[in-house]
């Protein structure tokens, strides 16, 4: 089923705009066949590694497929487009239309152009963001406080070793007082990613370096990772907290496990849990890789939430129907309720679709202000 809803805008592209061209029937067959194959990107995947989601093939075949199927995706897109316009206007003129081989050219163009763009917007390392949240009863010794957060780093053979160089070398020069991370740092097994993570190990700040679980954590034995991730020097919240200090002052970062954790087996986010102990006046802030589930995490206290999962949505407009899989939150800040939801676009995003046009990756830096009294 999954590998027949991607081969489906290829399908699309072969009957709509490889056949009606003015080429020689070869050229047509050849084209269409290679269009084939291009689309099977993700079947190659599972065959290179058992999972379509580790894709482990040299990192230029990688880069390649990705551009392609973006390319496919957006000649679909584009023709789609084109074809409902020339039905509306043989509807309106009475008339039959035929859509000239030049509109198909330039359509082509302009999708294997914006593929590339798309491409390289997702490998890039992502610029600095920088934000600032208010926050209710945030005891004075936090005012300033600053925190780096990472999510979606996917690392894999797409993001590798020297992207996640770069990465934390750009983190650690932010010189943050502490670093989270919310989920899917990887696409594959521990075997495959050891030295690709290992940059990891240098992330620091002076408060620590905090990680959860995403989904894909667990498409790769979860357990194996988290205790990979805490031999690095991290600290796993696995539905508990920490309590961060200054000046007599305490937050308390909580994290819970992923919505995908039962069908690994394993326990699913349990907030009450993560919480229990937690001191009343201390303002709580979440980290929880799927913002789903946000309006639970404002009936119990949170202040802010710290999400990803998204990835933003990648491509404007495809971000309004990730929205509506994510109860209507996608990229950015929300008010929930009175808790501040954060929906991070990702530091990265998953090597079997790394397309982004209009939704740029963040490194983003969160600086926590006291929120001004009322009145």
């Amino acid at each position: 089923m999954f590998h027949l809803m991607f081969s489906t805008p290829c399908l699309y592209v072969i009957v709509r705009f490889i056949w009606p061209m003015p080429w020689p029937l070869p050229v047509r067959l050849v084209s269409a066949l290679v269009l084939l194959l291009a689309s099977q990107y993700h079947l190659y995947a599972k065959f290179s590694s058992g999972s379509v989601f580790s894709p482990e093939f040299p990192r230029a075949a990688v880069v390649f497929f990705n551009w392609a199927f973006g390319a496919i995706l957006l000649i679909a897109v584009l023709q789609i487009v084109v074809d409902l316009g020339t039905v509306l206007t043989m509807l309106v003129r009475q008339k039959w239309l035929t859509i000239p081989a030049s509109l198909r050219y330039t359509l082509g163009t302009a999708a294997l152009v914006l593929a590339g763009i798309g491409v390289q917007q997702a490998m890039r390392v992502p610029p600095v963001k920088d934000i600032e949240v208010a926050i209710r009863d945030l005891p004075p010794q936090f005012d300033g406080y600053t925190m780096v957060q990472l999510t979606d780093m996917h690392i894999s053979r797409l993001f590798d070793e020297r992207w996640a160089r770069a990465v934390v070398e750009r983190s650690n020069a932010l010189g943050a007082d502490l670093i989270v991370i919310t989920g899917d740092l990887i696409d594959g097994p521990v075997s495959a990613r050891i030295r690709d993570v290992e940059p990891l190990r240098a992330l620091h700040a002076p408060d620590g370096v905090y990680v959860i679980p995403g989904n894909h954590e667990y498409f790769f034995d979860n357990e194996a990772w988290m205790q990979h991730f805490a031999s690095l020097g991290m600290t796993r919240l696995n539905n508990s907290h920490a309590l961060i200090e200054r000046g007599g002052a305490q937050l308390t970062l909580a994290g819970v496990t992923d919505l995908s954790a039962p069908h690994a087996g394993l326990p699913g986010p349990d907030l009450k849990q993560a919480l229990a102990g937690a001191p009343a006046q201390a303002p709580i802030i979440l980290l929880d890789h799927q913002p789903r589930n946000a309006r639970f995490s404002a009936t119990q206290g949170v202040a802010l939430q710290l999400s990803g999962h998204t990835h933003g949505g990648m491509i404007r407009p495809l971000d309004l129907i990730i929205a509506r899989a994510n109860e209507g939150f996608v990229s950015g800040f929300y008010d929930v309720d009175g808790m501040q939801l954060y929906v991070n676009n990702g530091t990265a995003l998953w090597p079997g679709f790394a397309l982004r046009l209009g939704v740029p990756s963040e490194l983003t830096r969160i600086t926590l202000r006291r929120a001004q009294a009322p009145g």
